[in-house]
Parts: C-alpha cells; sequence; structure tokens
C-alpha cells in the first residue's frame, strides 16, 4: 500500500450562514455542496458561493454530466442543476444511513458510513447491483480515471483512501492532517479532490498523486 501526507493546497469558507459541508460534487466548473437545508454552488476559481437551492441535502452529492443527485434522508433525488427542481427520487440504499455519492459507470455509487460499505446502485430503481467492503467508516466517495477513492473519518482520524473496486483492498491512502474532517469528497480534474469539512463549515482542495508514466 502507497501511504503519504495529504497536501491541502486551497481552503474555502468558511460560508456565510453554512454551519457544516456534507456531500459534494464537480460539474467541471463549479462545485455544489451540501449544507443540511440547501444546495450551495461555489465557484472554486474566486472561492465565493455564487447561488444556492433550499432543499434536503445531508448527505452525499454528485453529478452525471446533466443532472445532479442528492442524498435526503432515506431518499436520492434526481436534481435540475438550472432550477433546482426535483424531477425523480429513488429509495436509498442505507435508508438514511447513507454517506457519500458518486456517478460513474453509468450507475451511482453509495457510501454506508458505519456498516463500511459503498454500494453500486441502479440510478432508475435503486437496486444494488453490487457492494464493495471497506475497512473503515465511509464518508466521501468519488471515481477518476478508473480508480474508486473513498473518505474515512474514524477515531478523530480522516483520510482519503484508493481501493480496488472489487474486493475493497486498500491500495493508496492520503492522511489528512490532525482535527480535519472529510465529510465528502469529489474528483477536481487528473490533479485534485474537492474535499467536505464537515463542522468546519469549508471544502477543501487536496493535491491527487501524480502517476508515474509506464
Amino acid at each position: 500500500m502507497i501511504k503519504q501526507a495529504a497536501e491541502i493546497v486551497r481552503e474555502y469558507g468558511p460560508f456565510p450562514d453554512i454551519k457544516y459541508v456534507h456531500g459534494l460534487t464537480f460539474d467541471g466548473q463549479h462545485v455544489w455542496f451540501a449544507s443540511g437545508d440547501k444546495l450551495n454552488v461555489l465557484d472554486p476559481a474566486s472561492g465565493k458561493t455564487v447561488r444556492s437551492f433550499n432543499m434536503v441535502a445531508h448527505a452525499g452529492t454528485a453529478f452525471d454530466g446533466e443532472h445532479l443527485f442528492q442524498i435526503a434522508e432515506e431518499r436520492i433525488q434526481k436534481i435540475d442543476p438550472k432550477s433546482g427542481a426535483v424531477l425523480a427520487s429513488i429509495p436509498a440504499p442505507g435508508g438514511g444511513g447513507d454517506s457519500g455519492l458518486a456517478w460513474a459507470e453509468g450507475s451511482l455509487w453509495v457510501g454506508q458510513y458505519r456498516d463500511r460499505k459503498i454500494h453500486q446502485i441502479d440510478p432508475q430503481t435503486g437496486a444494488i447491483l453490487r457492494t464493495v467492503a471497506c475497512s473503515r467508516f465511509v464518508t466521501g466517495v468519488t471515481w477518476v480515471d478508473g480508480e474508486l477513492w473513498h473518505g474515512t473519518y474514524e477515531n478523530d482520524q480522516s483520510e482519503l483512501r484508493r481501493i480496488d473496486p472489487h474486493s475493497g483492498e486498500v491500495l493508496e491512502r492520503l492522511d489528512m492532517p490532525a482535527g480535519v474532517t472529510v465529510s465528502g469528497l469529489e474528483s477536481g480534474g487528473a490533479d485534485q479532490f474537492f474535499c467536505g469539512g464537515a463542522s468546519s463549515g469549508k471544502v477543501r482542495a487536496v493535491r491527487r498523486p501524480r502517476r508515474r508514466a509506464v
């Protein structure tokens, strides 16, 4: 397993009237993050929020290239990013114990915090297609370049972990500084991750390790 300290390259926030950052996602231009009763849009260039939608948003957020998906208690809602309208919803596999959310391979990937699992589910029905067992509590979930990563928070320590998407084996680990919690995780492209900062009210950008050319 590869292990190293996480490198935080930028912090955003805290933001006015936002006490907690839950899940987040990236649409290629903006970071969307859940804060309990709102889904907020952050411009990572300026560091400012540019708009928000009022809705239940207490856990993971995902973007499929056209629509947003937001965990809202025991449901996962499909959202129009232009209007904030809820277009459809499916049951969340954890029935309210869900954490991270990601989109990849035409499916939603849902973290189960205390169950230490990640489920691949059908975005139309919510049916579980595959389950990956993890060795620590799961917060955020993301895919990038065929790699499955998830955030952890356990025993007052957070990490970003790259795991085998079939066996759950930990392949790589980025240790966050003491006192820094990861509540959501999303790839920000080739060279960074965006991380929800839980009760800090912050969003953090963490450098993604470079891959050596073969």
